[in-house]
């Protein structure tokens, strides 16, 4: 009845259907009663009141089959929800950090990336945390979400059972940012999800920049395509004029490696007129730093 991508997306719909079946029937029930009674003790029929005899059937009835009904769907919501929070003890695990406003996935073999890959057929752990706000990692498609919290380590679980691309939302307010940070699951075949797993990392090539980009959440906030973002784009950033507040004072600056490199490592330095100053200290090695701004180089 139900698309049901991940283990996780038929359970939460089936509970959904049944307290829904239920809240129906009872709606078309009380509905219909009250109908039927609007005609039948109509005042025209009965023009004086009447005393009604109270009816010990009823008021057990009335009592006993709500509790009965809500005692189901507790335990049909709690079976599910316990289901939902044991991970098997098989599953892989990665590591999920949320940051202002991007997400960064870990392996246990030390691959990062700025997408979660998964294998199809193959349990998932999430391990989650955040590097500063409270943010929510939310895959609509599997009917799963979890808080993130700074300091604390949080779980998610799941076995996507149809290979193909699944948006992942935040949805925990989390700042000016937080309608941009998305990200996707990427469900693959397991030949696939091992020849990419297994690969090596080759050192970034000119112009890998942009994978860097990608990969420490920088496009979460900037874009390459001159868009305004949370942030200023790179698109013909370098060698350019940027008017920039430093120590509360405005000035104009040249967009030059100094620069970049500044606006990485020290990012309240200068603030770029007319975006917040929400960006992070970005963790980048000396010859990361160089790849990005070669890339830089290449937005005109």
């Amino acid at each position: 009845m139900f698309w049901e991508p991940s283990n996780t997306s038929g359970k939460v719909d089936s509970a959904f259907l049944f307290i829904v079946s239920i809240c129906i029937a009872l709606l078309v029930m009380v509905t219909f009663a009250m109908i039927l009674f609007l005609f039948k003790y109509n005042k025209k029929k009965h023009p004086r009141g009447e005393e009604v005899k109270e009816s010990t059937a009823l008021e057990i009835v009335w009592t006993v089959v709500p509790t009965i009904l809500v005692l189901l769907m507790f335990y049909y919501g709690w079976v599910d929800f316990r289901y939902i929070r044991n991970p098997p003890a098989n599953a892989m695990k990665v590591d999920v950090i949320a940051r202002e406003w991007s997400w960064h996935f870990k392996y246990d073999n030390g691959k990062e990336a700025g997408v979660l890959r998964v294998p199809i057929n193959k349990p998932v752990e999430l391990i989650m945390t955040s590097e500063d706000v409270i943010h929510s990692l939310f895959i609509p498609a599997f009917r799963i979400k979890e808080d993130c919290v700074p300091g604390m380590k949080t779980h998610l679980w799941f076995n996507a059972d149809e290979a193909g691309t699944y948006d992942i939302f935040c949805t925990e307010y989390c700042g000016v940012g937080h309608s941009h940070m998305l990200s996707k699951v990427i469900v693959m075949p397991v030949s696939d999800f091992e020849s990419w797993y297994q690969a090596k990392e080759a050192a970034p090539p000119v112009g890998g920049g942009q994978q860097l980009l990608e990969t420490k959440g920088c496009l979460g906030c900037h874009t390459t395509d001159g868009s305004p973002k949370v942030g200023p784009t790179f698109k013909g950033l370098y060698g350019s004029k940027v008017t920039v507040l430093t120590n509360g004072k405005e000035r104009i600056i040249l967009a030059d490696d100094a620069y970049i490199k500044q606006s990485i490592l020290h990012p309240d330095a200068d603030i770029v007129k007319g975006f917040p100053a929400v960006m992070p200290i970005l963790p980048v090695t000396d010859k990361e730093l160089q790849e990005i701004i070669a890339y830089m180089k290449t937005l005109k």
